[in-house]
């Protein structure tokens, strides 16, 4: 069974969302293989899971992504046997010092707008997470998204708020409670992230 099959398996419920996270999982692995990067966003327990995500794909997850070829003669033995391959994915919320100036400064529900903008380019990819879609960061931040070019992705609940016609994909979850929510979106992309590194870094 695959990842996403142990997901429905597991969690029926999520059957609906397949599509949805297949179209995600596609845009991730082609914008991965492209070179490009993936922003995260979200507030409070969203702001951890995208903290989470952004860590199974930084290092390995299952498999440990040995580095091979030039990259590895040049670092040599000792060093790439102690590195994993890398996918590059950064949570907007760790940027401590920009947001809280950013806050201070000027005004906080525009921080994530801002470092988007800092940081996007064209065919880099941003996920925003909101349990109720209605974030205004969050919506903020896939506005400048796509003014730049970059491909939006959500995570939220059933109904996917304002943020669903921001996002080129949204996985909208069969429930209302935020921690309800929260708790599909983990196995989601834990399903995710195990199949982007299964078709990014195969098993030989």
């Amino acid at each position: 069974m695959t990842p996403l099959d142990k997901l429905i398996d597991h969690y029926p419920a999520l059957s609906g969302c397949l599509p949805d996270i297949e179209a995600v999982i596609h845009a991730l692995c082609e914008g991965f293989a492209r070179g490009n990067k993936l922003l995260l966003c979200g507030n409070g327990g969203s702001a951890s899971d995208a903290d989470h995500i952004a860590g199974e794909l930084l290092k390995g997850f299952q498999s440990r992504r040995p580095l091979t070829g030039p990259l590895r003669a040049s670092l040599g033995d000792a060093l790439a046997d102690k590195l994993q391959g890398a996918l590059p994915a950064i949570p907007l919320s760790n940027f401590a010092a920009l947001n809280s100036a950013y806050l201070n400064d000027v005004d906080g529900e525009y921080a994530y707008a801002q470092l988007v903008l800092g940081l996007g380019a064209p065919g880099d990819l941003l996920l925003g997470l909101s349990t109720s879609g209605n974030a205004k960061n969050v919506g903020h931040a896939l506005r400048v998204a796509r003014a730049k070019g970059l491909i939006t992705l959500g995570f939220t609940g059933r109904h996917g708020g304002a943020m669903l016609p921001l996002c080129d994909y949204c996985i909208r979850v069969p429930a209302d409670e935020t921690y309800r929510i929260q708790e599909f979106h983990l196995p989601i992309y834990h399903a995710i992230c195990l199949m982007v590194e299964r078709r990014l870094f195969p098993v030989s």
